[in-house]
């Protein structure tokens, strides 16, 4: 590569093979420096808190930085391999950008280029073009970020070009350290780790809202001060898809493939690849404060039979669970309506159940089928002298609003799993309501196309029933946690 006064002349970012080659010589070897920014100026892979950035830039330093509408003018940049559309990652940015109140930030997987300001709490792409006409755009992508015009700005006002009104003095959802040279930054005293616990959701019978549970109880723990980890170990996906991780139905777009190769079924095929951080995703356009998900893919239907015959396969999501026991304070276990094997793995794998059923002849009758796995795995647990599964509770789940049936059947048939069967109730009640259905149902435009891009009832109607509900669940396991 050509240079002139230590900067490369000119440089084809769509040359980038990978994400590391994106960010080594086209973001660090030839954008930086050609904006201004000496390698004082920037840091790679910084951590705050919940949140982990490719790369934070200031314009000017002022120690130590305090993370409000009056930090100094800073930019980060989101760098992402050129497999990966750029668009399902915009909701992400929007994440970072609000919580930290920078004004600037940059996506770019070398194809393509995009500059974003934040405006209050909205983002806004104000320049994009293709990664092959950046030396070209040179210009004006400087006159935008480059550091001397950032210098220029002064301290940190909204960026837009227009004129909105001031923006909200919000808090982060947890207070951010002050800004250090050391890359990742300490966490802050709330984000001290506490001992994790695991929950199953678990009924072998289907239609009686396991994944509605998890992933609404999820989003609830989360706003209590949380740190989720959902865990998908449903071939048939449907969580995956129910926090919007799975945005296109075709295996040739970039984001099903990458889908397809990290996922629940590499973090169970290997002991000692594929960590559970190499592979969880962020959930950020889900909920505030976003939850952490081991996605699931269709494929791990096929590999039932070659994890069976691994004598070791049922104790990995253990070992792995152990591993980031510090990164999380509840993980949740989204399980398949089967009396299968990766039903067993979370078993296996957790501390405590809940049964989430409908209360339905069937589904009463199915608890029979599930003390019966719980029975075979606490035997499994016993001689790995670990202790039985706790359950909190069946959790009467879809629950018709119809008066007549809340005032006079609804108590039956509760009455029914605690003498029938011998489980106890979970006091909460999830009732079947129009929000937590059209919550699931919303979608957004990417690239001309109209994708899935769903919400917990508790980001899209915060004031409903169903959100205090999912609050009121949150609440109680909570309590039976401490």
């Amino acid at each position: 590569m050509p240079y002139r006064g230590g900067l490369p002349v000119f440089f084809n970012p769509e040359n980038c093979r990978n994400e590391t080659e994106v960010e080594s010589k086209f973001i660090v070897q030839y954008l930086l420096p050609s904006l201004g920014y000496a390698p004082e100026a920037w840091h790679q892979e910084v951590t705050l808190g919940k949140i982990r950035l490719d790369f934070l830039i200031f314009a000017a330093q002022s120690l130590p930085i305090q993370w409000n509408d009056q930090s100094p003018y800073s930019l980060l940049i989101e760098a992402k391999s050129p497999r990966h559309h750029l668009g399902p990652f915009v909701a992400k940015l929007t994440y970072y950008l609000t919580q930290l109140w920078i004004p600037y930030g940059v996506l770019t997987n070398g194809k393509e280029f995009q500059i974003y300001s934040r405006s209050g709490d909205q983002i806004h792409r104000i320049f994009e073009c293709r990664g092959s006409s950046v030396q070209t755009q040179l210009g004006t992508i400087r006159s935008i970020i480059g550091r001397d015009e950032m210098q220029m700005m002064g301290k940190l006002r909204s960026p837009a070009p227009a004129k909105p009104p001031p923006p909200k003095k919000r808090s982060p959802p947890h207070p951010l350290p002050p800004f250090t040279y050391s890359v990742s930054l300490n966490p802050h005293p709330s984000l001290i780790p506490k001992t994790m616990r695991t929950i199953a959701i678990y009924h072998n019978k289907g239609g009686v809202g396991k994944t509605t549970t998890v992933v609404n109880l999820a989003a609830a723990l989360s706003k209590q001060g949380q740190r989720v980890l959902v865990i998908d170990l449903d071939s048939q996906a449907n969580t995956t898809f129910a926090v919007g991780l799975a945005k296109f139905d075709d295996e040739e777009d970039a984001l099903s493939k990458t889908l397809s190769e990290n996922n629940i079924q590499q973090v169970l095929s290997s002991e000692e690849l594929y960590p559970i951080p190499a592979v969880a995703q962020t959930a950020f356009s889900f909920c505030t404060p976003p939850i952490d998900v081991v996605p699931a893919h269709i494929d791990l239907m096929r590999a039932e039979n070659e994890l069976n015959s691994q004598e070791n396969a049922r104790f990995i999501l253990s070992q792995k669970l152990q591993d980031v026991q510090d990164n999380y304070d509840v993980v949740l276990i989204d399980t398949p309506p089967s009396l299968n094997l990766f039903a067993r793995y979370a078993l296996i794998s957790s501390d405590y159940l809940i049964i989430p059923s409908d209360l339905k002849p069937f589904a009463n009758q199915g608890l029979r089928n599930v003390q019966g796995l719980v029975k075979d795995v606490n035997s499994f647990r016993k001689n790995i002298n670990r202790a039985p599964i706790y359950l909190l509770g069946v959790l009467a789940n879809k629950v018709s609003t119809n008066a007549r049936f809340v005032n006079s059947t609804l108590p039956k048939r509760m009455q029914m799993v605690t003498e029938r069967y011998g489980l106890k109730m979970m006091e909460s009640i999830i009732f079947e309501r129009e929000p937590l259905a059209k919550c699931a149902e919303q979608v957004r435009v990417i690239d001309g196309r109209e994708v899935p891009d769903p919400r917990s009832v508790l980001d899209y109607d915060p004031n409903s029933k169903s959100a205090q509900e999912f609050n009121t669940l949150a609440l109680e396991v909570m309590g039976k946690l401490a």
